[in-house]
């Protein structure tokens, strides 16, 4: 019952304070680190706690918002984008899938596809680098600036002679999306591939998920692009709008563009 009422703790500890190391949970809690350490462990194993790759700090992990979700009242993320994806994924002929962030890595946990396109990837359960694709570099631009430097500071890993390594460069990136509304990736992820990428906001203003378009180059066209990704901001605003999301919240204002040619 002590471990069972200390992990309860932990977690009221990092939904209070969001990133916090092993020392500092333990000096409130009055324990030993190697206690901490241990119910830690224990909960990322479970997905109730994540750890950040650069400094070894932990938060909550993406499983709470699933527990919550049983809330009567309290809204799966899943559950409340699926019409959306599907919306948009007839609208524009495309593959949109429906991204969340874990363990420093971007997680593609839904995905619609009323595309008609023969050939089609499914992307359920991928992961991948947050710098390397739409949906992360959408998490780094709104995300904390602190963790979004942090992250800037490791190594960057090219996957495709696109990938922006050079972290000046890919702040200016970051920056470029951040007063466009929307990410767009020309290849970086994988050759030949283009996507577009929103930001969904929580009742707070926070970022919880990200609605990202996939498609080869040949469909999803550099003046293609702009469109696509005024359309993925419509649908990733009607999410947010879902779960309590109001212009002003605190999160950073998607700005609109032309939808021509989508």
């Amino acid at each position: 019952m002590r471990s069972v009422d200390r992990a309860l703790s932990i977690m009221e500890i990092l939904a209070r304070d969001g990133w916090s190391s092993v020392t500092d949970i333990a000096r409130e809690l009055e324990v030993h680190k190697s206690t901490v350490f241990r119910l830690v462990a224990t909960l990322q194993r479970r997905g109730i706690v994540e750890q950040h790759p650069s400094t070894q700090k932990y938060r909550l992990g993406f499983a709470i918002v699933r527990l919550a979700s049983g809330v009567r009242g309290n809204p799966d993320l899943i559950d409340v984008a699926r019409p959306s994806l599907e919306r948009l994924s007839e609208e524009l002929d495309e593959t949109v899938d429906l991204a969340v962030m874990e363990d420093g890595e971007v997680t593609n946990i839904d995905q619609a596809n009323l595309s008609t396109a023969i050939v089609a990837v499914d992307w359920i359960g991928h992961r991948s680098p947050m710098h390397v694709a739409a949906s992360g570099k959408v998490f780094l631009a709104f995300g904390d600036p602190e963790e979004t430097e942090a992250f800037l500071a490791a190594p960057l890993e090219a996957v495709t002679p696109n990938t922006i390594t050079d972290p000046d460069l890919l702040r200016e990136d970051l920056q470029v999306i951040r007063e466009r509304g929307f990410s767009i990736t020309r290849g970086e992820l994988e050759e030949g591939l283009n996507s577009v990428a929103a930001p969904i906001y929580a009742s707070d203003g926070s970022v919880v998920g990200v609605i990202v378009v996939s498609g080869p180059e040949y469909r999803m066209s550099e003046d293609r692009l702009p469109a696509a990704g005024a359309a993925v901001c419509d649908a990733a605003a009607s999410v947010s709008r879902q779960l309590g999301w109001v212009t002003g919240s605190g999160a950073v204002p998607v700005i609109s563009v032309p939808r021509d040619h989508v």
